[in-house]
């Protein structure tokens, strides 16, 4: 945030998807030094100990909005191989950015929250052949690529092909394993059938630039100013 010149004031809450090292790793450090609230599911506390002060945590539940100043967020449940796993919708009055990461298969939820989006952090983990032409044990590779594992780049093209809605402006493709996909590959395949969405490689190594999202159609601009939505992945 330094780098981007942003203060730690601008985090408001703090959300966790599930109880993986690489979800909560430093959660009782930040929290603890700028008194962020902590929200997670019940299934996901008892999975783990959060060592967080109890009165900066909160338990969410599928579908019931949180409001965070002028910000509200929607979890939904999804499928993968951790106790109660969510992901969440992130919204003002205008603007709706989706995080679909850390996800099996393209569930019901998942679809419907999908089409509602104007920008998509969408899960393309792996490419298929290089996932099973890699050095990963069979084990690893079957959790990987199944219904509880994480979303190819051939099943995160599909959901943006048959769901994505007509007024959707980025699509950030996040969580691309190290080993096993190729930025370079992933942004090609969906390059080639964007029409007009900006496609963008959330990298491992760095932040990603700012980005201002605006409510507004392919054909007409119906945002305004104070309708935007500043958006960043780290």
């Amino acid at each position: 945030m330094k780098r981007l010149g942003l203060s730690m004031k601008k985090v408001k809450a703090i959300f966790i998807t599930h109880e993986h090292s690489d979800h909560i790793f430093g959660l009782q450090t930040i929290s603890k030094k700028h008194n962020i609230p902590v929200y997670l599911s019940l299934g996901t506390r008892k999975s783990f100990n959060p060592k967080v002060r109890e009165d900066l945590i909160h338990h969410f539940e599928a579908h019931k909005t949180i409001q965070c100043d002028n910000i509200s967020v929607i979890p939904f449940s999804k499928p993968h191989d951790a106790a109660d796993p969510f992901s969440m919708i992130v919204q003002n009055e205008s603007v709706k950015v989706g995080v679909f990461t850390d996800i099996g298969t393209a569930s019901e939820d998942v679809i419907n929250y999908f089409k509602q989006c104007q920008a998509a952090f969408l899960e393309s983990n792996y490419d298929e052949a290089m996932l099973m032409n890699g050095s990963y044990p069979w084990v690893l590779k079957q959790r990987i690529r199944g219904d509880n594992g994480h979303l190819s780049n051939d099943q995160a093209l599909k959901l943006f092909l048959d769901h994505r809605p007509e007024f959707m402006t980025h699509l950030f493709l996040s969580h691309l394993s190290q080993h096993n996909n190729s930025p370079k590959l992933a942004k090609s395949l969906f390059d080639k059938v964007a029409d007009g969405v900006k496609i963008v490689v959330a990298p491992r190594d760095k932040e990603t630039p700012l980005y201002y999202i605006r409510a507004e159609g392919k054909k007409k601009a119906i945002s305004l100013k104070q309708q935007q939505f500043q958006l960043e992945l780290f």
